[in-house]
Parts: C-alpha cells; structure tokens; sequence
C-alpha cells in the first residue's frame, strides 16, 4: 500500500471512525437481545424465565464478569446490569459513552449531523439510564437506544461524503453486525435449549422466534415464509440470505464494497481485503445443508474467527495504532 495509506489522519482518526460504529453497532444489537429476552420471559415460569435473562448474558459473553458480582439472573439484575451498571465496561451506556469519546478525537472529520446523532443520543441515554430500570420502563429504553442508533445510522448515510472516513465507518458497522449475528445464533444452538429432546418443540420454536426478533429479522421472515418457523430455514436467512440486511452474507458483501473503495482511494488492495474475499466466497460457496452436515457450531466459530482476522488486518493495515 502506499505512503498516503499510512500517513496523515489515518492512523488514529480511522481508528476512532471504525470503532464508534462498532459500539454503536453492538449497542443497539445488546438492546435488540435484551428486548428479546424480556419478550420470552413474559412467557415463562420463573426457573425457566431466569434462564431466558441467563442466556442473554451468555451471548454477551459476560458469564464470568457477571457471576462475580451477582447470585442470580433476575429481570431487574440482568437489564440494569447489561444497560447501565458502571462495573460492567461493556454495559451500553459505557459503549455509548466510548463511541462519543471516539467521536470527538475525530470530530473534524465528521458532519455536524453525525457529530449530533452521537453526542445527542449519549446525553439522552445519560438522562434516561440515571436511574434503576425498571419493567415498567425497560421498553421505552430499549426503544430509545435502537432509535438513537438509527438516527446515527441516517445521520451518517444521509451527509458523509463517500471517501475513506465513510468507508471505515461502515466497514466497522458490518464487522461488528456480522460478529453479533453469528454469536446470536451460536449461542441459540448450543445453549438456548435445555436439552436435545426440546428441538423440534413449541419451545425450540420459541427460541429461534427469539433469534429473529434479537436480529430485527422475525416480520421479513414471516413475509418471505408464510410465518412458517423452523431452524433450517431460519439459519439459512441469517447466514446466507443476501437480501436481509444482518444476514452474514449480505453483511459481507457490503464490507467487500467498502474495502474495494478504499483499495481505489490508496490505490492498492490491502491484505485485509484478500482476507474479506475468501471469508465472502466461502460464504457464498456454503448452502445450508453443507452447514448443518458439518455442524452449525463449528462453523459459525468458524465464520467468528475469520470475521475477526478481517477485523485485525483492517487495523494493522490502515495503522490504526499510529
């Protein structure tokens, strides 16, 4: 790559860009999670309803961070936990908060609009999340986060110029979307149900109805399937269907667009690009019954571990720590 790769405002500013939209990102999608977990504990016992809050931090992957500090998976515990709690560093209020930090170091390279959305969106999550959440609240929240992230979303799209500071924005967009959707759907297989002889059940269905209101997906599913749920299906649309905007597929043809228009601004395709190509192709290369011969699991952790050498090649590439 050349020089004008690794000079300038690169390093630090690009750094910045990715990273506040990977929070905002994972920010709104752990607001999606705990909006469905909230809606599947309405429809159970207690025991069970505590494990419906305990799965959501499972796919947080704060098990342990958690356990040390509380004794069981209530409601209250779990949401005040995972929005506001200050010992939580990955509570969404914290992610709001490190997204605004990234964006002011890089506020000269942002629209007043998208400057707005960020710093707007987190004194609105600072106001609200002052205090304990509560049942009676916790919708009105969580529909406040996924609306801030939203309007981030068509600040950005609506006045960036398309040059390389929107390119990583996005690129860190579907980085992140692309890593929470296989996470979500680890986790539903392998940890969701509390046995084998539950798959195929009204609770199996249940769960993966979960799945798809987590990744906004259960209304486009049911339009392009006659509201007809069953796993095979359900996977194939989050992993292979190029039409639905959190699928891993079409998350991956997106980040490939953005990286293609950085190779044209630097003049060069970097490693990282190669890297996204053969994540995308294998991709594409995968029908569903291929996933599911060799084990849904492994691949998912599979797709979790290329998904991030992208990730890492992005960063070392475009010398994200100068």
């Amino acid at each position: 790559m050349e020089e004008r790769g690794v000079a300038g405002m690169l390093g630090r500013t690009a750094n910045c860009i990715f990273w506040m939209c990977r929070y905002l990102e994972r920010a709104e999608n752990t607001a999606r999670l705990l909006d469905a977990g909230f809606r599947m504990s309405l429809t159970r016992a207690s025991e069970m309803a505590s494990e419906e809050w305990r799965s959501v931090i499972v796919t947080l992957g704060l098990v342990e961070h958690y356990d040390a500090r509380h004794d069981s998976y209530s409601g209250a515990q779990v949401c005040n936990y995972v929005l506001r709690d200050r010992d939580n560093p990955h509570s969404v209020l914290s992610m709001f908060e490190i997204a605004r930090t990234n964006a002011r170091v890089a506020r000269s390279s942002l629209t007043m609009e998208v400057w707005e959305s960020v710093n707007e969106g987190w004194m609105a999550l600072r106001d609200m999340l002052s205090r304990p959440v509560k049942e009676s609240n916790l919708g009105s929240i969580l529909a406040a986060i996924r609306r801030e992230a939203t309007l981030f979303r068509g600040a950005t799209y609506g006045t960036m110029l398309r040059n390389e500071i929107y390119q990583f924005a996005r690129a860190g967009t579907f980085i992140e979307r692309a890593d929470n959707t296989a996470r979500i759907l680890d986790v539903k297989y392998h940890l969701l149900l509390p046995s084998l002889s539950y798959v195929g059940s009204s609770l199996d269905s249940s769960q993966w109805d979960q799945v798809l209101r987590s990744l906004a997906g259960e209304r486009a599913f049911s339009w392009l399937n006659s509201g007809q749920m069953d796993s095979r299906g359900i996977a194939e649309f989050l992993i292979l269907d190029p039409r639905f905007p959190r699928s891993l597929l079409f998350s991956y043809g997106q980040l490939g667009q953005h990286l293609s228009e950085l190779a044209q601004e630097y003049g060069a395709e970097s490693p990282a690009h190669g890297l996204m190509t053969n994540t995308r192709q294998w991709l594409a290369e995968r029908n569903i019954q291929k996933i599911f011969d060799t084990g849904l699991h492994e691949f998912l952790i599979d797709f979790i571990d290329r998904n991030q050498s992208v990730a890492n090649a992005i960063a070392e590439d475009y010398r994200f720590s100068a």
